[in-house]
């Protein structure tokens, strides 16, 4: 069984049987649900959604599928194509549509595909809102339009250039200093939009680049998540050439990898922390990430005398944190850049920019600016668990047993120690504990893990 709903949308590998996997059936109910959803929201007013997709092999089916299910609503569709998930999001705000929806399974390997929901200002869904949508479903609750109540249909295939339009028009991207730096870059798209939408931006900039896996076929040559392990091609290429830099995408291009000149990974962590450094040094802001990301994002924050705030993992919790303290940066640990003044969500796109901009200020190695920040390291395990055990109140022994330390329970339950932390959270989908853990090297982040993965199964 590989379908799962919650409250973001519908995930799922593509083929077998309805509900058990994501079938056209499956996809056909979700848009039909959405559709009721967003009609309700605004009644008596004709409804507007945005699409998108990345190149997955199945994006073009799943495209048509869910177009017309939402013409069968009578909601008029703008089609953006083959696009990005930060570039649908923005087309939601620029068309002034009541939702939008992304075709894309994010770092998920080829067979998959999602149906991921934005709302009238091109966020994820709230949590409340996501629950109206599966409650529909439950009951298949929904009338589809009468024949002349049918909804339109328009092409938007501009939607990347406008996105990059809109980057280089905020004045914190310094356009001269990038395009005077002759900088040079490798791109890893994984064959998907990153390779239409990242060579664009560095034309625009003046920026030399090599392209790796940049048609968009959907064949991803490698697991499409932007890690160390999954880019060792892209680490060569750089250690046996002439670069500046390397720059890796995922599929829907939300999340963005950083390569040294020497091959040696800058780390998914450090791409928010180097932007966060970046644009606290251009306007004075506090700043949010997940309590999963690195410590060291509150340390550049400090350092700008500005204060952190955690939220729980999901970038809607972290959004809403950033709206909360009128956050300017903010993001996920994840390579994920949230820059409120262009859209709230995590845009690969935008953080080339912004990294290219630092990085042309400094005039360093890229690798010379990563030493510039504090050096962490994470270690990322899981506990398995029988299913008679209850995770909540498993965790709830934790947060006790840790009761003298600085603990945080806004998502699962983190406990910050003086120069580590462990972060336990359940799966919503299987009986697992994740466990993250955060120390001053790899060996004692691992040693953390281990420790507390001894402790919890003494606790149960």
């Amino acid at each position: 069984m590989s379908l799962i709903k919650s409250i973001s949308g519908i995930r799922g590998t593509i083929g077998g049987r309805p509900a058990d996997n994501l079938t056209p059936i499956d996809a056909v109910l979700f848009a039909a649900a959405y559709g009721r959803f967003i009609s309700e929201k605004n009644p008596n007013t004709p409804i507007q959604v945005v699409i998108g997709r990345d190149a997955r092999l199945s994006g073009d089916m799943l495209n048509r599928l869910v177009t017309a299910t939402l013409q069968g609503m009578g909601i008029h569709v703008i089609d953006c194509g083959l696009s990005t998930t930060p570039t649908v999001e923005m087309m939601v705000s620029h068309f002034e549509a009541h939702g939008g929806i992304i075709l894309t399974a994010s770092h998920n390997p080829k067979q998959w595909n999602a149906l991921k929901l934005l709302n009238e200002n091109g966020e994820f869904l709230s949590a409340e809102d996501g629950e109206k949508i599966l409650k529909i479903i439950e009951k298949q609750d929904f009338e589809f339009a009468e024949v002349n109540d049918l909804g339109s249909y328009k092409a938007f295939y501009d939607a990347i250039t406008l996105h990059i339009d809109k980057i280089l028009a905020l004045d914190i991207i310094n356009i001269s200093a990038i395009q005077n730096a002759n900088f040079k870059v490798a791109i890893d798209a994984v064959n998907s939009t990153g390779g239409i939408s990242i060579p664009p931006l560095l034309d625009r900039l003046n920026v030399k680049y090599e392209k790796l896996y940049c048609e968009p076929t959907g064949h991803f040559p490698h697991n499409p998540e932007p890690l160390k392990e999954n880019l060792t091609e892209i680490s060569e290429l750089i250690k046996n050439g002439d670069f500046d830099l390397g720059i890796a995408v995922d599929p829907d291009v939300d999340r963005l990898a950083i390569i040294s000149e020497n091959g040696e990974m800058f780390g998914e962590e450090y791409t928010l922390v180097a932007v966060a450094d970046y644009v606290l040094s251009k306007t004075k802001s506090d700043t949010v990430s997940n309590l999963s990301s690195s410590r060291a994002l509150r340390d550049v924050t400090e350092k700008h005398g500005q204060n952190y705030y955690p939220a729980a993992v999901g970038e809607v919790n972290v959004v809403t944190k950033m709206k909360e303290k009128n956050a300017k940066i903010g993001g996920e640990g994840n390579g994920g850049i949230i820059f409120p003044e262009l859209h709230a969500g995590r845009d690969a796109i935008l953080g080339v920019a912004l990294f290219l901009s630092h990085l042309a200020e400094k005039n360093m190695k890229t690798s010379e600016l990563r030493a510039t920040y504090p050096s962490y390291f994470m270690s990322k395990n899981k506990i398995q668990l029988t299913p008679e055990v209850s995770v909540d109140e498993l965790l709830k022994k934790v947060e006790k047993h840790y009761a003298n330390e600085d603990v945080n329970t806004i998502d699962g339950v983190k406990i910050d120690f003086e120069k580590e932390w462990v972060h336990l959270r359940k799966s919503n989908t299987e009986p697992i504990i994740r466990i993250y853990t955060e120390s001053y090297s790899q060996k004692r982040a691992d040693e953390l893990a281990q420790e507390m993965i001894k402790n919890v199964r003494n606790l149960i």
